[in-house]
Order: structure tokens, then sequence, then C-alpha cells
């Protein structure tokens, strides 16, 4: 494993870390989750990634469970608050009372007392930003939280909550979108405002789903159990690249995985790992040994003739927008 700081913040991070959206407490059992995070710590990996949200937070709980007698000084403990976690009008958002109470209800889930990094899961349009930034900061000076992040926020967003946050004396050192070899929306106007402000990216999806593995082969059914056939959310998310167009290309992948001694998800991983604003990419896993797999793209360097060509055969079909960031979906109050 090779370690990186996060932005330019003193916070050191592994450079794959490990998430369990849409695995942990709703695709795969708990001694399966466990497994998975037990094969993460063999491996070197020390940040682990989640949020209230996900499987209506049971994921924080699992990943809890399966840290609990780790050293805690030894590990980076991530998640984020933003998308509903209960029926009410203020169980969602980023107002001051969903802020407060969110990071007591995580803290009680992750068996924690803080956790590292907090983060914004997306952008509240119906709370102010002054209300919101001033409530992460109350969670810093409390020590409930060391660092604060965001996700999926635009370039002008992340502007202006970093200049809040540095009159509210509190660290903003992150942000998480989606970025891959087929998703680089970030490229265009995220990642040059975070290397401006010092800001790191902690990605996911960096393959694309699965997509990016080329498990997937035109003209054929998706292979029984992957992702394509679950129907508890993940179809509905890899459902954008499953046309022949972005599969043949994929495939066209493999000859310059094997030039490079890689697999093609080591291929995609090694990839994002080459923007230099990128600190980690967050892999996931429903086996222990796809995370054995993903963190051998740790400490790779791809050559320039090499990135040309895997970028040349997937430019086309890749998502590159930087306005797709913007289209967040807002945490409507019933």
């Amino acid at each position: 494993m090779e370690y990186r700081h996060l932005g330019r913040s003193g916070l050191v991070i592994s450079e794959i870390a490990y998430g369990n959206w849409l695995t942990h407490g709703s695709q795969v059992e708990e001694d399966a989750a466990t497994a998975c995070v037990r094969a993460a710590l063999d491996a070197g990996i020390t940040t682990f990634d989640t949020a209230d949200v996900y499987a209506g937070t049971r994921a924080e709980s699992v990943l809890g469970r399966a840290l609990k007698g780790e050293r805690r000084e030894g590990l980076e403990i991530l998640t984020k608050v933003y998308w509903p976690t209960g029926p009410g009008r203020n169980d969602r958002g980023l107002s001051r009372k969903h802020i407060m109470e969110s990071i007591d209800g995580s803290l009680r889930r992750l068996q924690t007392d803080y956790v590292d990094l907090y983060q914004a899961h997306r952008y509240d349009t119906e709370t102010p930003l002054e209300e919101t930034m001033e409530a992460f900061a109350d969670v810093v000076h409390s020590g409930k939280a060391h660092y604060i992040g965001v996700s999926e926020w635009t370039a002008d967003q992340i502007r202006r909550g970093h200049a809040l946050a540095r009159e509210l004396r509190v660290p903003l050192v992150s942000s998480q979108p989606q970025y891959s070899a087929l998703y680089r929306v970030i490229e265009a106007q995220v990642v040059p405002a975070c290397e401006e402000l010092g800001i790191g990216q902690i990605v996911f999806s960096p393959i694309a789903q699965g997509v990016l593995t080329g498990k997937y082969v035109p003209g054929q059914q998706p292979p029984a159990g992957s992702r394509a056939t679950d129907d508890k959310g993940g179809a509905d998310m890899i459902g954008r690249w499953m046309s022949d167009e972005v599969l043949e290309r994929v495939q066209q992948l493999h000859p310059l995985a094997a030039d490079a001694g890689l697999t093609l998800a080591q291929l995609a991983v090694a990839w994002v790992l080459q923007n230099p604003n990128v600190s980690a990419a967050i892999v996931g896993a429903s086996r222990p040994e796809q995370v054995a797999e993903n963190v051998r793209a740790a400490g790779v360097t791809l050559d320039a003739g090499l990135l040309a060509k895997m970028n040349a055969i997937l430019e086309p079909v890749a998502v590159t927008d930087p306005l797709k960031t913007a289209q967040n979906a807002p945490a409507k109050r019933p």
C-alpha cells in the first residue's frame, strides 16, 4: 500500500480506501462484509469510507462492528450526512439540526468518539450555506470530527464553502466525486479549483460500478450475481454503461492491461490515481479477493503512452460535461 496526504492537509490516508456503499447491510451478509474489511486491513488499507444513508444506516453499524478492536489512531474513518435517514422533514439535508443529530448517530453506529472526515454528501440548496458551515465548524470544534469535506459539489460551491470554512477556522480538505476513465466531469472545473484551494479528491466508482473490469461482454447476458443483475439498486447504477458501444471499447483495453501486467480493474484504479489531485480511490467489495486484486493498483505508474492509448479508446464514450456535477437531486422535504 502507498499513502498520500489528503490535499494540502497534514492528514495521510491510504491511496486505496475501502468503501461500503451498496454492499454492507444490503448486498452482502455481515460475515462476508467483515471478511472484506479484514482483507482491507491485511492489505494495508487504513481509510474506510461510509455514509449514514447507506443501507438505511446499517452500513455504518456493520463497519463499526468490523473495525471494533482495531487501534483507532491507526485508522481514518470517513462518513457523510445529507440524504434522508428517517421519515421526518428534518431527517435530511444540511440544516444545523440534522447535522448535529446525524453526527451523534454516526458516532454511535461506528462505535467511535470521532470521525476523521465528516462530509456533506451533497449540496443543500434549501439551507443557507452559512448555517451548514457553522454547524460543521461546531462538529469539528467539539472534537467529533477532525476535518470536513464535500461530495459532488460544483467548483463554485466548493469555493464558497472553503471561504466560509477558513473564516470559521475549520479545515475543509476534501471532495468526494464520482471519477473514472469513463466519467471525467470533475476535470474541467472541480479539479482546478481544488488544486488552487489545497483540496484533495477521494474518488468513488473508479471502475464505473464494475464495467471497467471487462466482465460485461457486448451481446452477452451479464454474469449471474453481478451488479448488473442486482434488483436492489445496483442494476440502476450501472445501467448507463451497459450499451454495446461502451462495452466494446472496454474490451479493447485488455491488451493495454496485459502490457502493464495488470487486470482491467487494476488498470482502472491505477488510471484515477495518476491524477495528482486524487488522494485516494475508494473500492468496494463483496468478496475478500476483490479487495486483494484492487489493492495491487497502489503505487502503479502508468506511462504516458499507455495513458494516451487508453484515453483514445474511451474518450468517445466518456462523460466529460462539467455541468453533470450540478445535477444532484435535492433532499426534498415531504
